[in-house]
């Protein structure tokens, strides 16, 4: 037999007593823990600033709720388009309208109106008409953005050129200004 050179340790060999001793000793370190846990939170989130609701946005004026200027005979006004944004600057939303009779031929002319309601939010009603129906012409792109209504015209050059086929396209854009809707050509209008 050949001696080793490390005397033989007692504590490398696990016997069971080793292994109790262990366990006495986890579980006196939870107990003693579970004994020194912190007490509860007691600071409070510090109070949020005083904030005043803001007043609800007004919704833009429903163009189902208006009798539009237009002259339809047996057939009913149709809202074609239609889009919302604050024209005047005075914070509460407009709403622009295309309408058309609803006519069961050729191409039936557009009327372009605005519609608002008072301050207290009642009622829409027709505030401006940006394009009569009398002249004749339809809408073709059409937007409100950035306080302008901008659309794309189209017309006929004389009586002679048939209702189906507009030989005439236009763009105009309309801005509020000192109490009324000035139109103008935008700066990219096209040309045919």
């Amino acid at each position: 037999m050949q001696s080793s050179a490390v005397p033989e340790l007692a504590h490398t060999h696990t016997r069971p007593i080793h292994w109790l001793a262990t366990a006495t000793a986890v579980a006196g370190v939870v107990a003693f823990s579970s004994v020194l846990q912190p007490g509860a939170a007691t600071a409070a989130q510090p109070a949020a600033p005083e904030t005043k609701s803001a007043p609800a946005p007004m919704t833009p004026p429903d163009p189902a709720a208006v009798t539009f200027p237009i002259e339809c005979g047996p057939v009913k006004a149709v809202v074609k388009k239609r889009a919302s944004g604050d024209l005047d600057g005075d914070g509460r939303p407009e709403t622009v309208a295309v309408v058309h009779c609803d006519s069961p031929m050729g191409t039936p002319p557009d009327g372009v109106y605005v519609l608002t309601r008072d301050a207290e939010g009642g009622k829409p009603r027709v505030v401006a008409t940006l394009l009569d129906p009398e002249d004749g012409t339809t809408v073709t792109d059409f937007a409100v953005r950035d306080g302008a209504v901008t659309a794309t015209l189209l017309g006929y050059s004389s009586a002679d050129v048939p209702r189906c086929c507009p030989d005439e396209k236009s763009d105009a854009k309309w801005r509020w200004r000192d109490g009324s809707f000035i139109r103008s050509t935008p700066a990219e209008a096209r040309s045919v």
